[in-house]
Parts: C-alpha cells; sequence; structure tokens
C-alpha cells in the first residue's frame, strides 16, 4: 500500500478523542510509546501551561515517529489537542528536526490554535526530554526532577496517535532497520516475536547477524528471535554479529571493568560532551571511571544518578573505546541503597556556555558508529501479520507488572482485556492483540490465534 493510501486509511479509522478522560485513556492501557513506557495516565495527572510534543527521534536509523507524522497527522494533532485539555496547557509544541521540511510546513498548515511547530537541531540527543524541554523552552528540569517541574508535559508522537485514535493500545509502530533487504516502518502486534517482523522487512541480508532492541546507542541486545514486541518497542536494527555495535552491546560488565580500570587516563571526553552535564547537571563519567581503581566519596556516588543513559560518552566521545555509560549504570542502585541525592539548589542549575558547540550532528555520530553502509530510510508500509501466537508481557511499561484477569483457556479477542495494574500501585493495562485462546503464565499472557 502507499503512503498516500496508509494515510487516507488511518485518518478516518478510531473516533475523535475530545471526550477523553484522564480515566479513559487509563483503560486504553496506553503508555510511553517512545522507550520510557510510563503509563500516559500518571503523566497527565497534573496542571502545566505547556504540553511537547516529542518528535525528535534522534537515535541513528529509526524513522518511526517521523512516517506517523506524515501519514497519521490527524489522530496525532486530536491527541495533542487532548492533552493540552487534561492538562490545562495553554500552549502545544511539536518538536521535530528542522530537516524535515515538508512535515514541518504540513503540520503548521494543519495546526489548530494553541499549538506550533518547533524546528530542532539535527543532533543526539535531541530526543531526550531534558533536552528537549530545553531546546523548546530553555528552563532545565532539575537534576532527578519531571518535565512537570519546569511546568510542561513531554508525549511522544505515538503515544499522542493512541490518545487520538481512542481505542485499546494492541499493535505498535516500529522501524526495522540495518542489514535488512528493506528498511521500512511496520505496525505490527504487540507481543508478536521479532523474527517474524524481521521477515516483514524482507529478512537480514546477512547470515550470521545480531539484533538490537530499540535505537542502536540505548539498545538491548535481543537473546533470540523470539523476543516479543512490546508498547514501547520502538526499532529492530540488524547487523552482522561482527559489528562493533552488536560486540559492544554484549560486552560483559566484568571486561568493561576489567579494561575501564587499566586504561581510562582521564581525559574527561566523557564528560565534557555528556548533555545532561552540559545542563549543568552534577553528572560526570570521568569520575565514575574513577571508582573502578579507587574509592570515591558521595559527590561522585550522587552524579551517577543523574545519568541519562544516552551512551553518547560511550559510543561517541571516549578516544579509548570504554564505557563509561555502564560504569555509571552499575553505580546507580549502590547510590540510591546509600540514599544519595543532589542537595544543591536546582535554581543554580545553569547550562555550560560551551553546550551550544557541543551537540553531536547525526551524520558524524552515524559515520562513528560505523552505520554509513545501511540504507538510512524507513517508509511506513502496510503488512497483513498472521502470528500463530503472540505473547503479551506482563510487564511492558514504567512500574510493577499487570495482573491477568483472563484464565488459561479463555477465548479473547483483539481489544479484549488481559491485564490490569496491581492495586494502588503505577502499571498499565494490557489488551489482546490477536484473536485466539489465551495461556496465563508467570511474565506472559500468550494467545495462540
Amino acid at each position: 500500500m502507499t503512503g498516500n493510501a496508509v494515510k487516507s486509511r488511518v485518518d478516518l479509522a478510531g473516533g475523535a478523542s475530545q471526550h477523553a478522560s484522564v480515566d479513559h485513556i487509563e483503560e486504553l492501557g496506553i503508555v510511553g510509546a517512545g522507550g520510557g513506557g510510563f503509563p500516559a495516565a500518571a503523566k497527565f495527572r497534573t496542571r502545566v501551561s505547556l504540553v511537547i510534543a516529542n518528535a525528535a527521534e534522534c537515535e541513528p536509523l529509526l524513522h518511526k515517529d517521523k512516517e506517523l507524522l506524515q501519514h497519521l497527522s490527524g489522530p496525532f494533532l486530536r491527541g495533542l489537542k487532548t492533552a493540552m485539555e487534561l492538562v490545562g496547557a495553554r500552549e502545544g509544541v511539536i518538536g521535530i528536526k528542522e530537516k524535515y521540511h515538508d512535515i514541518i510546513e504540513e503540520l503548521e498548515r494543519q495546526a489548530p490554535q494553541g499549538v506550533r511547530v518547533m524546528p530542532l537541531p539535527d543532533v543526539y540527543p535531541a530526543g531526550d526530554e531534558f533536552i528537549l524541554v530545553h531546546l523548546v523552552t530553555g528552563r532545565v528540569i532539575p537534576p532527578g526532577g519531571l518535565p512537570k517541574d519546569v511546568d510542561t508535559v513531554v508525549s511522544n508522537v505515538e503515544t499522542l496517535i493512541n490518545i487520538g485514535l481512542d481505542r485499546p493500545v494492541t499493535h505498535k509502530y516500529l522501524t526495522v532497520a540495518g542489514a535488512v533487504e528493506n528498511p521500512v516502518t511496520l505496525r505490527v502486534p504487540v507481543g508478536i516475536a521479532i523474527g517474524e517482523v524481521i521477515e516483514a522487512a524482507g529478512g537480514a541480508t546477512v547470515d550470521d547477524f545480531g539484533v538490537l532492541i530499540g535505537g542502536v546507542m540505548m539498545a538491548k541486545p535481543a537473546d533470540s528471535l523470539d523476543v516479543p514486541v512490546t508498547k514501547t518497542t520502538g526499532g529492530i536494527v540488524v547487523l552482522p554479529v561482527s559489528h562493533s555495535l552488536i560486540q559492544r552491546h554484549n560486552a560483559p560488565m566484568i571486561h568493561v571493568n576489567r579494561i575501564g580500570r587499566s586504561a581510562c587516563d582521564q581525559c574527561r571526553f566523557c564528560t565534557e560532551f555528556c548533555p545532561r552535564f552540559l545542563l549543568g547537571h552534577p553528572i560526570q563519567p570521568h569520575r565514575a571511571m574513577q571508582s573502578l581503581g579507587f574509592a570515591t566519596g558521595a559527590d561522585a556516588m550522587v552524579a551517577t544518578l543523574y545519568c541519562c543513559e544516552c551512551n553518547l560518552c560511550t559510543m561517541y566521545a571516549c578516544p579509548e573505546d570504554l564505557d563509561p555509560k555502564n560504569v555509571c549504570v552499575q553505580a546507580k542502585p549502590l547510590a540510591r541503597e546509600r540514599g544519595l541525592v543532589f542537595k544543591g539548589d536546582p535554581a543554580s542549575i545553569t547550562p555550560h556556555p560551551m553546550a551550544e558547540f557541543r551537540r553531536v550532528p547525526m551524520r558524524r555520530l552515524i559515520a562513528k558508529l560505523g552505520l554509513g553502509e545501511f540504507n538510512n530510510t524507513g517508509p511506513l508500509h502496510e503488512h497483513a501479520f498472521s502470528p500463530g501466537k503472540v505473547k503479551v508481557l506482563l510487564k511492558q511499561h514504567a512500574g510493577l507488572p499487570a495482573v491477568a484477569v483472563v484464565k488459561c483457556g479463555d477465548r479473547v479477542r483483539v481489544g479484549d482485556l488481559l491485564a490490569v495494574p496491581q492495586a494502588g500501585k503505577l502499571g498499565a493495562r494490557i489488551h489482546a492483540s490477536i484473536d485466539g485462546v489465551a495461556t496465563v503464565t508467570s511474565d506472559a499472557v500468550i494467545i495462540e490465534a
């Protein structure tokens, strides 16, 4: 199906959501589709003056959000207006890379009153909500804080589309990229195995390959092709198993620590390119590297808490190919156990004077990562998936796993409720993505067609 056909079909699907309430959004199981998975209902139970639609999509090779804006602008704008009404916002801003001139022009033409488009530089990690809020408003979210602390709510493009479509979340849009025959963006049933999705993109172009779930910078390596798609899966990147990114993401921490202890020369490049450090936050990856060989004080431990895990320090800045990001990550639990937090005055947080000049251009990042050989496109296509079964995980969101409300042997249809949040706890509802018979396990509801 052509792109225009996709647009005309989907824009007419789903009712307008102008009557949506926070409780209704909770019933639909809508979570942050950009990767965080924070339940949307919990996010919108606040009052702010600005809603930012995060369309920055800064992970290399991914095109999902851009494609959705091009083909599903109707549901997107409905969802954005609904979000603004729910939080009482006077203004909505769509943050999108300035290079997408045609999409910007169309959004500006369609944007309702109170909504404007904010062109963003083509840099990484513009999609980090702390960076995005600063680019749009000039405000700095305090360390450990949330956008609402600076009178703002940030929501992903697909999350807003799900609000605009006003129906249970049963499918996920994602880009299949890298070493595949046809890099593409697809709508897939939640719970489908990633191997089936890769085949829908024409299959891998190499015999021996690895798979990264999400973008290549913040990805998790897939341990098999049976890994199920969740509500937060935004990308599936296939690369030769010999590629440095596959090797890097699969490196065991014991090797990371041993090499880092002996090789780090404290050049500070990791810190000087850290996006949160450049915002003025107390994060210094080079000090985390010190902890591998020396005891460090509370200040250094606190700093690791505010690592956003964008991986820029490891994948781009470090001249020794060390892994300061994962060193920060492994230190976070210990810092939390000790009850360490930032105790400074949030008003004293000011961006680094060189912040604007240390942004990492996407083209340079792609070259640095060795991704230049792969086709950097991901057009939206329709594919008729008919999986024999899906594995719908009970935890695919921030918070605690949902509790199944179906039993083994129950027959379910697309959109039927499978699981609900634990009473009084942060979580999200889970719905069936195909028709079939349910089997309940400790971590999932498996539906066989």
